[in-house]
């Protein structure tokens, strides 16, 4: 063992890497369960020797394994991995360790050890325990892309020493070895840092990445559409992932909020790719969307950049879908009219709708000639503007050349006050001299127009709305903007890669996360520039807890990841993608900003959970993680089966901070959410009064599902009418009045169902939301 020894003086220890997805253990009977099968004592030296034996003392389960007799340091439980591994792969190792001899040392190192034959020893793991307790040995380790793995064996011993009989208790002690595996090191993507502060409006989110964040108001609630930069973050044994390259790209994520502090989770769009809606396109990069009835229907268009080379249109029935394909190929090509002049991308879609219901398109970016000429830096007019046509998916004329200065990408089309605005992110210089009259490099720009066509040039210059995100985060990097206005506020959407420094401890790797700051204008109409901070922007309202909350609606977290499953939405309809939270571990947590309680009170929360372990438990705290526990739910249920689990609340009143706490068995995979809810004290609780009815009819072969909701208060409502067919809202309702809609079912026979109908009001200075539920019968239409 004297060359192993100092091959293990000379190994680096495996490092502790991310939480890894699950992965086959390649160690078989790795927690002794059935015996000894498996294993056998060290034998790669003639001096080793060792006694094995199962032992009841086990750290999980029946059985761990006894190592006694030991003659070497390198004695202990080995177990052959030959065929198993591969050089230049990673895995992942644990397993437990424990001695107890009462005369050795008070803590003792472990090792855990690959010989690969011969002299060729490496450390792949080690722990440190305390006498009488288990350790944990935990970590990865890569094999050499150059080592022969023909004979791989798997040991477990202490530090060497040249003579251990000489001190036996120190040396050659007893010691236990239980729960060992190897396996194929597969990161997760879930972010396990605190990458958003309690109380800090930015990130919008911090449980995944999102770009180039697009906004989109409909119905009083805003939705942001971005580049899916976390299909990229591949983070490696260091928990660090590869630089961002945008190329495996094609999938488009959605949040949204009516608060701008708590935000939804729609999930991802597969835009493009063999398992995309727009199949013809490889790429889905900084999306832009607007919605436009045609043919008398409400349609929602969202366009995105096939890379740099063309730019392609989906098509939806709400904002979060379902998506359609209705063109068949990409929007803007090289065959666009006037679209290329064979030096410009043709990415970057900015969408505009005029009050006339006119569309226009803004795209384009680059413009490097390669000239390093000073009018080429200044005034590549590399971005163009064209008209769309009445049906959204099509252009008409052609497209007209945007000079704007220092033009790069990222164009954006908006409108207030009768005056167009179009703002960009400048360039970072093509090599000549940057012009001091235009703006810096990596800005936020703008031009104004009296026309959504301009003419956009140079004289149209107003100035910058923001600086280039390493002005005020540290981290640089390329940028984006859009505009929109929710409740009488203009607001600003960039990106920054906020959360990808604070996984990384300051390092960036180009992972980019959505911003938001509120966005004034001077006298003129002109843009008062913006700064950018962690504290965002202030939440607009309260959080009304008295209906279905979606669990993936989250102010603050950390530790959580969450998924698309099968079925509808139980807030937003049966054609919204339902998402849960999921890889809740122990000590994780979520969060919802300034719920409203009011002044009753609530007296119960209920969480639809789904166990996966025994033992799991929601914990309810007001104002703070830490603070003390006001209700408890013990997820208790059967393991894999979604439940209904209430818990009681006393005293729970005003506007609160709620936190859900998670808590566990160690090691685990807890339990999924997928929705809260909150019951009201019904004392004195306000309501929303509605009449509803349902009912079920024919027109031709199509059988449809007719809705009324009559609004029976002394307020005006804003009501949503929910069906396994569609949703709609209705928005200031007045007393008396009703909202209607007839969902066509697309089949020639419905079953008998039920719909819900939401209504929300302010009364007596609080919003209210009161959800009916209504019959309809079964319909045959021949």
């Amino acid at each position: 063992m004297a060359v192993a020894g100092a091959m293990l003086a000379a190994a680096v220890a495996a490092t502790a890497g991310p939480v890894q997805a699950a992965a086959p253990n390649i160690i078989v009977n790795g927690g002794f369960e059935d015996g000894l099968a498996g294993w056998f004592t060290n034998n790669g030296n003639a001096t080793d020797g060792a006694t094995l034996s199962p032992t009841t003392d086990a750290y999980a389960g029946a059985s761990a394994v006894l190592v006694t007799d030991r003659k070497t340091t390198g004695s202990g439980p080995m177990q052959d991995l030959s065929g198993k591994v591969q050089a230049g792969k990673t895995y992942a190792i644990t397993a437990r360790v424990k001695y107890e001899n009462p005369n050795s040392p008070a803590t003792k190192q472990f090792f855990a050890t690959m010989h690969y034959g011969g002299s060729t020893y490496t450390n792949v793991g080690t722990v440190t325990v305390a006498r009488g307790q288990w350790g944990l040995i935990q970590g990865t380790f890569t094999i050499p892309a150059g080592q022969s793995v023909t004979t791989a064996r798997l040991f477990f011993e202490t530090p060497w020493t040249s003579n251990p009989a000489s001190a036996p208790d120190t040396h050659l002690m007893d010691f236990k070895v239980d729960d060992v595996s190897v396996s194929e090191f597969v990161p997760s993507t879930t972010i396990e840092a605190l990458g958003k502060n309690p109380g800090e409006g930015n990130p919008l989110i911090s449980h995944k990445f999102g770009a180039d964040g697009n906004a989109f108001v409909h119905d009083g609630r805003v939705y942001i559409y971005m580049t899916n930069d976390t299909q990229e973050y591949k983070p490696g044994p260091n928990g660090v992932s590869p630089t961002n390259t945008y190329g495996g790209i094609n999938t488009i994520t959605v949040i949204s909020s009516d608060d701008l502090m708590n935000w939804v989770d729609h999930g991802e769009i597969p835009v493009a790719g063999p398992n995309g809606i727009a199949r013809y396109a490889n790429n889905s990069w900084a999306p832009a969307m607007e919605s436009k009835v045609v043919d008398g229907k409400e349609k929602f268009f969202l366009y995105f950049a096939n890379n740099g080379g063309g730019s392609g249109v989906i098509v939806g029935d709400s904002p979060v879908g379902p998506w359609h394909d209705e063109r068949g190929n990409l929007l803007i090509t090289s065959a666009t009219p006037g679209a290329s002049d064979g030096k410009n991308w043709l990415f970057d879609p900015g969408v505009f709708v005029d009050d006339d219901g006119q569309g226009y398109l803004v795209f384009g970016g680059g413009g490097d000639d390669g000239s390093r000429s000073a009018e080429n830096t200044n005034h590549p007019k590399s971005t163009r503007v064209i008209k769309l046509g009445d049906d959204m998916i099509s252009t008409k004329g052609s497209a007209e050349v945007i000079d704007a200065p220092l033009v790069f990408e990222a164009g954006h089309l908006f409108k207030r006050d009768g005056k167009y605005y179009y703002s960009y992110s400048s360039n970072f210089g093509f090599g000549g001299t940057i012009d001091p009259n235009g703006p810096p490099t990596g800005a936020i720009a703008y031009l104004m127009a009296d026309s959504p066509m301009g003419p956009w040039t140079p004289e149209t210059y107003k100035g910058i709305i923001f600086r280039n995100p390493g002005t005020y985060f540290g981290a640089g990097g390329n940028n984006h903007q859009s505009v929109f206005k929710l409740d009488g506020q203009y607001y600003f959407t960039y990106h920054a890669q906020t959360l990808n420094s604070r996984i990384t401890g300051g390092a960036t790797q180009g992972f980019r996360s959505p911003h938001l700051a509120k966005l004034d204008f001077n006298a003129d109409g002109t843009i008062k520039e913006v700064k950018g901070d962690y504290k965002g922007v202030e939440q607009i309202r309260n959080l009304d807890p008295y209906r279905v909350i979606e669990a993936e609606t989250i102010a603050w977290q950390q530790g959580i990841a969450t998924k698309k499953v099968d079925g509808g939405s139980e807030e937003f309809g049966a054609q919204a993608p339902n998402l849960v939270v999921h890889d809740i571990d122990n000590g994780d947590w979520t969060s919802l900003a300034k719920v409203d309680f009011g002044e009753n009170g609530a007296t119960g929360v209920t969480a639809k959970v789904r166990p996966l372990v025994a033992g799991g438990k929601i914990e309810i705290r007001l104002d703070g993680r830490t603070s003390p526990v006001v209700a408890t739910i013990p997820v208790d249920a059967p393991l894999g089966e979604w439940t209904k689990l209430t818990a009681k609340l006393d005293g729970v009143k005003g506007v609160h901070d709620v936190y859900f706490t998670y808590a566990g068995p160690e090691g685990a995979d807890l339990f999924e959410i997928d929705s809260w809810s909150f019951a009201a004290n019904p004392s004195s609780s306000p309501k929303v009064k509605l009449t509803v009815t349902a009912s079920s009819r024919c027109i031709g072969t199509s059988a449809y599902v007719a809705v009324t909701a009559v609004n029976a208060g002394d307020a005006p409502a804003t009501v949503t009418l929910n069906t396994p067919f569609g949703t709609k809202t209705v928005t200031d309702v007045a007393p008396g009045k009703q909202a209607y809609q007839s969902f066509n079912t697309r089949a020639a026979q419905v079953d008998a169902g039920t719909v819900t109908v939401t209504g929300t009001a302010t009364i007596g200075g609080k919003q209210v939301t009161t959800s009916y539920d209504a019959a309809y019968t079964a319909a045959t239409c021949r």
